[in-house]
Order: structure tokens, then C-alpha cells, then sequence
């Protein structure tokens, strides 16, 4: 297996030199990028697994880069910030990104964040492109495996992050199950929930402004107000690859 290698975005160069130096005594190859330029021309010539990086940036903040990132690169992203607001941390996941840590941090609990992402995102490559479902189809919509593509009743197509399309496809793999805001975020991040983690609630919202008529009534994904969420949409079809 490949060693997996890590992009830190910081312009802060001890904590970036205090991150290099933690993830490679982890046995991680590390490159470094100071601002959102760097970290394009590094994101261009390396083969990068995850991303981790500060919203405070000279130039383009790592908000405006995060989501940069999502429209052509498909990769973890962790924020390590030192904007602990709810505003920022909701924004920074609905954009995408996969985790999202406050600084001061715990070195240690990093790593296991990064370790478990990064465990779950270069394993995830094979059997989803291996597996031998190819696409699920419910209330004329259809969800597309091998591309973690979600294709509307009119043909049009929308890439999903890997966030949303393993909590999309759980929920269709589990129709009318009551689903824990637990159990998703193990399924989609391999995180442990943490209280007031609202990870699961804004995934949640974002898929549902896909297909949901209205989003804050809706019809195919259900709130299960103290319990967690339903999947209450119609499956049409489950296809395998020949």
C-alpha cells in the first residue's frame, strides 16, 4: 500500500512545521502550501489523500479554497482553525469538508481523526467502483455508484461528496429505519458522535435540497424529532453490474 500523503495549508509556519513534523513521525509523506496559490501548484503535481487546513489565509481564505477543491478534486478535508464559531464550522461542511477542529488542538486526537478519514477514503475507492450494485432508483431519481453521482427525473447530474453520497446511500440501503445521527456519522465520517457535532443535520440539508419539493417539509428523508432520521422514499430498483 502507497504511503498516503497529506497537504497541510497553514501560513503560520511553526504550527506548519509543528503539523509536518506530527504526521510524518506517523509515517505519512507531508507537503506543505503557506496559501491558496501553493497549495494549487502542490495540489497540480502531487498525489494528495487529504488536505488539512486553516480558514485564516493570506489571499483567498480556506473557505473560498475548500470549495475550489470540492468542484474538481475529490480528497479528505480536515479544517484545523482557530474560528470556533458555529457559523464557520456549519459553512465549512456544507462546503464539504470532512471534519472540522479547533485549535488549540490535542495533537494525538488529530492524528486518530486524520488516521480514521484517510482509512476510510482510500478504502472506500475499491469497493464502491468494485462493487456490484451499479445504481439505486427511487422516486424517479437514481443514485450512481461508481461515480457518487445523484441523476435527476430530468437527466441532469450532481456530484456528491463522499459525505453525502455514503449518508444517501445508507438511508436507501435502510428504508424505513429509523437511522441515529450516531450510526450516520460512523457510516460517513467513521467518527464517534460528539454532542453538539451537527455534522449529520447539515449533510442532512444538503441532500435534501436535491430532490425535496420543499426542504423544510420533506417528503423522502424524514426527522425523527429525538431519534434521528427515516428514508421514506419510494425504491424502484436496485441494478447490478452484469
Amino acid at each position: 500500500m502507497q504511503t498516503p500523503h497529506i497537504l497541510i495549508v497553514e501560513d503560520e509556519t511553526v504550527t506548519r512545521t509543528t503539523l509536518k513534523s506530527l504526521f510524518e513521525a506517523e509515517g505519512y509523506a507531508v507537503v506543505e502550501a503557506s496559501d491558496g496559490a501553493e497549495m494549487h501548484d502542490v495540489l497540480a503535481n502531487h498525489p494528495i489523500d487529504l488536505v488539512i487546513m486553516d480558514i485564516n489565509l493570506p489571499g483567498k481564505n480556506g473557505l473560498l479554497l475548500a470549495r475550489e477543491i470540492r468542484e474538481k478534486k475529490d480528497m479528505g478535508l480536515i479544517f484545523l482553525t482557530g474560528r470556533d464559531n458555529e457559523v464557520d464550522k456549519i459553512l465549512g461542511l456544507e462546503i464539504g469538508a470532512d471534519d472540522y477542529i479547533t485549535k488549540p488542538f490535542n495533537p494525538r486526537e488529530l492524528t486518530i481523526r486524520a488516521r480514521n478519514l484517510l482509512g476510510r477514503t482510500l478504502a472506500s475507492g475499491k469497493p464502491e467502483e468494485h462493487s456490484e450494485i451499479e445504481r439505486y432508483k427511487f422516486n424517479n431519481w437514481s443514485l450512481e455508484v461508481n461515480s457518487r453521482s445523484l441523476v435527476s427525473p430530468k437527466g441532469e447530474s450532481f456530484k456528491l461528496p463522499r459525505s453525502e453520497f455514503r449518508a444517501l446511500q445508507f438511508f436507501i440501503e435502510n428504508p424505513g429505519k429509523i437511522l441515529t445521527r450516531a450510526e450516520l456519522l460512523k457510516q460517513m465520517t467513521g467518527r464517534e458522535l460528539k454532542p453538539h457535532d451537527r455534522t449529520v443535520d447539515v449533510t442532512i440539508r444538503r441532500i435534501r435540497k436535491h430532490f425535496e419539493s420543499v426542504p423544510e417539509t420533506p417528503e423522502i428523508i424524514a426527522t425523527i424529532h429525538g431519534e434521528g432520521y427515516r428514508f421514506c422514499g419510494e425504491i424502484e430498483a436496485t441494478e447490478t453490474a452484469v
